[in-house]
């Protein structure tokens, strides 16, 4: 009778198989890029790089660090870039999921703190003015809104938009970038 009963259970699980996705202490790499404020990349885009960690419930903790940099026209067909140097910590809460595991939207909120460079300290600009924005600390937070579609158990495809409000600068507080990734599951 056992053998009966597990040759039917087999038979009824046969290739079906739950995804192991999103479970406690689980890790990934993201690497992601993308535009800034709406303009094209060649006037402002940001990179970046996070380990992300499952909790529980399939939400993460996200720690990174990202790059973003902003070229301002100026007189002459001159740009002034403003280039931010930050580091990230935050909490992505799991808003939903599919069945099968394959696509995941977070909301979350980060902590963020780092510097950032105005026409890399050069304040003389090369028609004699003088640039009254300084080289700064700048620290703030984030809210973003992030999709992950799971081409494989241990590849992700990423999407996210996300506000960034930091003070400490001169050059403006609020910055939206909209990104695109890819995250590797480490273990």
């Amino acid at each position: 009778m056992k053998k009966l009963l597990m040759i039917g259970v087999l038979a009824l699980t046969m290739g079906q198989a739950s995804a192991q996705r999103c479970l406690p202490k689980m890790q990934g790499i993201e690497l992601n890029g993308g535009f800034v404020d709406g303009k094209p990349l060649s006037a402002a885009f940001s990179g970046g790089v996070a380990l992300s960690t499952y909790t529980k419930n399939g939400s993460k903790w996200v720690f990174g660090g990202e790059y973003l940099q902003c070229n301002y026209a100026y007189d002459g067909g001159m740009t002034i870039p403003v280039a931010q140097f930050t580091a990230e910590g935050g909490y992505y809460k799991k808003l939903l999921t599919d069945a099968s595991k394959t696509l995941f939207i977070y909301g979350g909120a980060s902590a963020l703190a780092g510097y950032e460079s105005v026409n890399w300290g050069e304040r003389l600009l090369p028609d004699g003015a003088t640039l009254q924005d300084r080289d700064a600390f700048i620290y703030g937070g984030a809210l973003t809104l992030n999709i992950e579609v799971y081409l494989s158990d241990r590849l992700a495809l990423l999407g996210n938009v996300r506000e960034r409000c930091l003070w400490g600068n001169d050059t403006g507080h609020f910055h939206t970038q909209y990104g695109v990734g890819l995250k590797l599951i480490i273990n």
